[in-house]
């Protein structure tokens, strides 16, 4: 449905929960090394265990590769998401396949990665000025179930 893309995520925990985001929504979530992490991590593999045979996972060298990936698959749109853009996650029309493509915690997408010629869209998940950041796996949840929404929910029971 869509493809979820963790550039160099750092935490076993959040990269587990999209594990589980993957499996449930019927995306596909690439990583983009270097992981912070062996994918064998305990923490990895209990924040994800359930899920991890109904998951699509794949794991990129470098975000070249990721990128050809997804261009072999068909990707017409790469929506990257940070702190620093204007425009918002909810006032895009996501089409099924679509990446979506998140940094890793605490430092975000890197300006390399932000202004890749391949990089659709910048887009920001509306929070309070206050606080620091969304949870990674939490954000890529809230934005992959808006695309999801927008194409009606396909493939749920």
């Amino acid at each position: 449905m869509f493809h979820i893309v963790f550039y160099e995520p750092r935490i076993p925990p959040n990269t587990g929960n999209a594990i589980r985001l993957s499996a449930i929504t019927g995306s596909t979530l690439h990583l983009v090394e270097p992981l912070g992490f062996d994918l064998s991590d305990a923490k990895l593999r209990r924040a994800g265990l359930d899920y991890h045979d109904l998951a699509h996972v794949r794991v990129h060298a470098d975000l070249d590769a990721a990128l050809d990936a997804l261009a072999d698959l068909g990707v017409e749109a790469l929506y990257a998401f940070t702190g620093h853009a204007t425009r918002a996650f909810t006032d895009v029309s996501y089409s099924p396949g679509d990446a979506l493509l998140f940094g890793p915690e605490p430092t975000g997408l890197p300006d390399k990665v932000l202004h890749h010629p391949r990089v659709t869209d910048l887009l920001r998940i509306p929070m309070r000025p206050d606080v620091r950041s969304l949870n990674l796996a939490n954000a890529a949840a809230v934005a992959t179930f808006e695309a999801w929404r927008q194409n009606g929910f396909d493939g749920s029971a």
